[in-house]
């Protein structure tokens, strides 16, 4: 059985990065990050926000993160909290023992392996804390970089669509890693 309650948010350190709670603090990353051109050009949603609709979203986040949703972490560089990035689990299924993982990072930040450490301590915490047995990932075809982050952690093309139907990936790919 899977658990996603914990007494408080988790906290996650990996060698460089501190993945943390979102906070109100962040809605002016939230909003460049959500208004990126070049993040949302692999994510299906609107072009830019403003702040006060990048608190709205950080108020929806929080409450669905207390109310045991999601977990949704902010990514920052450990000596640094101004937030860089997100990652996400959500789309839960209890009795599939499955959740989606899903990410984004500032451009001024790709390439440097962040992303690859982040995806890393979820899924640790995916089967070690919440003991998921299945994560799926939802890229577009064209974002080669989020599909090589994937593969180098495992991820298999779900060809079949056994974990997630066409319907519902709506045009993307569904990548799976089971424990």
């Amino acid at each position: 059985m899977i658990n996603l309650q914990f007494p408080a948010f988790p906290q996650l350190t990996t060698e460089r990065l501190l993945l943390r709670p979102l906070h109100i603090n962040d809605a002016e990353a939230i909003k460049e990050l959500r208004s990126n051109k070049q993040v949302n050009e692999f994510i299906n949603r609107s072009g830019s926000i403003t702040l006060d609709e990048a608190k709205q979203f950080i108020s929806k986040i929080e409450t669905g993160v207390e109310k045991n949703g999601w977990f949704y972490w902010a990514i920052s560089l450990q000596e640094q909290q101004q937030l860089i990035g997100t990652i996400c689990l959500w789309n839960t299924s209890v009795e599939k023992e499955m959740a989606e993982l899903g990410y984004e990072l500032n451009p001024a930040f790709h390439g440097k392996g962040y992303m690859q450490e982040a995806v890393k301590a979820i899924i640790q915490f995916s089967f070690e804390q919440i003991q998921l047995k299945i994560l799926t990932a939802l890229p577009k075809a064209e974002n080669l970089k989020s599909i090589q982050v994937l593969l180098k952690h495992q991820f298999t093309l779900d060809e079949n669509n056994l974990y997630v139907s066409k319907e519902d990936a709506d045009g993307m790919l569904v990548f799976y890693l089971k424990k």
